[in-house]
């Protein structure tokens, strides 16, 4: 049975998750830190460990048990990011690598084993060769086929860390473990009802029983536990390098000229897109100058870039400085086109009304941009907060829409949603300055609220307090139309920062909508909806 199975090698580096987000967030390597997802902990350092902090505790839990605890959630983009030069590193000793996860990689042992003399030979040479990285720590297994190379590698120890399982015992070596080594939890609870609680035990059951009794699924998962893993191990294709450089010798001191020249880059940097059926949504351009300094920014397009446009995006990034002016300050050294995101053509085929209008709107504002300088025209993200000007972030048109306050995270005193009565929809024109008014009754007195939200009077008009920012300063609104009083109480636990007020819209003759608030008998203006 042996003889059908691939001798495989699997490379582990234990806390991969905890090592890439830790690095990440720039902390020491011998801090307790702990990884979540979900809420809860996915890994956790050694010294974490050490004060009992476990996989799958609650972050509460965890930071009773370790008060210095340091809580980083989980991101799959930095883990696989950081894990990919590791990948490169081990390919300069042996080609083949399949990457399983972040922190753990497989490849055939044949190979490596006959030039290195033999299968732990090869192992200490891998792991020697992390080490020479700066990634300590590293384990190997090796066996019959993935699963039981895994395992292999997971029964290992900082003091053995080479687990080689002879051709063959791979049954007799998985016999013991827990069926939780499958990861499969469905089939792991129900296995465990059945009084099936290892690896043995499930093994010896008859291979058309489990098909019958759990599906393919089970099928599979019954393979392994007998030591019948006949996966073959599939060696990562390394992506195309997609960057594109310019050199200029000598340097170009005309934004003409260069981006005349990065014309043909632009050409064949969308040729090989094409060739690979991919566009580019994202790209970075990294402009080097004489002086030594490097100007790089990030441009987003509604659809993809075409040569035209990366060649524009040069040249509005050229003279981004505000300037009109053809000349540079610095001659340019340098060019470089990068694609930091490319998607497949077929994901940005037009719609039913064609994409051409949005392009458009899209292109006139990024060229309004490189005369006004990278700040003069911006966009607004609705983030986090507990007011409308608290929630705005203005965003650089062009830039990635992220908001400064994450939307996701608790906002005590913040109403937000229907059900908590926040004033929708949001107004257009959030004012930096609130704008003093007077709202009045019907019989000319002014409105007030009361602690209980009871008012004294309907609202009948309103009027600005004299400002210079004001316009129709003194001016009475008729009120037409009005919505409230939505109660507001923030940071009520903190006695200096409390804050209690009520909101209310108001529309105008005109049809003009406002966004009041109140406060004792003080009023002002919030916001308008233009």
């Amino acid at each position: 049975m042996s003889g059908s199975l691939t001798r495989t090698m699997v490379v582990w580096i234990p806390d991969w998750p905890v090592t890439a987000a830790a690095t990440a967030a720039g902390h020491p390597p011998d801090a307790a830190v702990a990884v979540l997802a979900k809420g809860r902990v996915l890994a956790s350092s050694a010294a974490a460990r050490a004060e009992g902090v476990r996989r799958g505790l609650r972050a509460r839990d965890a930071q009773s048990r370790c008060p210095d605890l340091v809580v980083l959630k989980y991101d799959p983009v930095i883990d696989a990011r950081a894990f990919d030069p590791v990948i490169g590193c081990l390919e300069a000793l042996t080609p083949g690598i399949q990457v399983i996860r972040p922190g753990m990689c497989a490849l055939k042992a044949r190979g490596p084993s006959r030039f290195y003399g033999s299968e732990p030979a090869a192992a200490e040479k891998l792991l020697d060769r992390l080490e020479t990285f700066d990634v300590p720590g590293g384990r190997v297994g090796i066996a019959d086929g993935p699963f039981a190379a895994e395992q292999a590698a997971r029964a290992s120890s900082a003091v053995t860390r080479v687990a080689v399982i002879p051709g063959g015992g791979s049954a007799e070596f998985l016999a013991p473990l827990t069926v939780d080594a499958l990861e499969q939890p469905t089939l792991t609870d129900l296995l465990r009802r059945l009084g099936l609680r290892s690896l043995g035990a499930f093994a010896a059951l008859h291979p058309t029983e489990v098909l019958t009794r759990f599906g393919p699924d089970g099928a599979f998962a019954h393979r392994l536990a007998r030591g019948e893993d006949d996966r073959p191990v599939v060696a990562r294709q390394a992506p195309p390098e997609l960057a594109r450089k310019l050199d200029f010798e000598p340097p170009v001191d005309r934004v003409d000229q260069v981006a005349f020249a990065v014309r043909a880059v632009a050409d064949e940097l969308v040729g090989q897109l094409t060739t690979l059926g991919l566009v580019c949504t994202t790209l970075r351009v990294e402009v080097g100058t004489e002086s030594g300094r490097v100007h790089e920014r990030e441009w987003l397009h509604p659809r993809w870039f075409s040569p035209a446009d990366l060649v524009d995006r040069v040249r509005w990034q050229l003279q981004g400085s505000g300037t009109a002016t053809s000349e540079l300050t610095s001659p340019v050294v340098r060019i470089r086109l990068i694609p930091e995101q490319v998607d497949p053509v077929g994901a940005h085929v037009d719609g039913l009304w064609g994409g051409g209008p949005d392009e458009r709107i899209h292109r006139a504002l990024s060229r309004v941009q490189s005369m006004l300088g990278h700040g003069g025209v911006a966009s607004v993200v609705i983030g986090g907060g507990r007011g409308f000007l608290e929630r705005q972030t203005l965003v650089p048109w062009g830039d990635r829409p992220v908001p400064a306050n994450p939307p996701d995270m608790p906002w005590p005193g913040a109403i937000s949603g229907t059900a908590n009565r926040w004033p929708t929809p949001a107004p257009s024109t959030v004012y930096p300055t609130p704008q003093p008014a007077v709202v009045l009754a019907a019989d000319g007195r002014q409105v007030t609220v009361s602690a209980r939200g009871v008012l004294s009077g309907e609202p009948a008009a309103f009027r600005f307090e004299p400002a210079p920012q004001v316009a129709d300063s003194n001016k009475l609104h008729p009120v037409t139309a009005w919505a409230g009083p939505w109660p507001v109480e923030e940071r009520w636990w903190d006695e200096d920062a409390e804050n209690r007020l009520a909101r209310f819209q108001l529309v105008g003759a005109d049809g003009r909508a406002w966004l009041f608030a109140v406060r004792n008998t003080h009023w002002w203006a919030e916001a308008s909806y233009d």
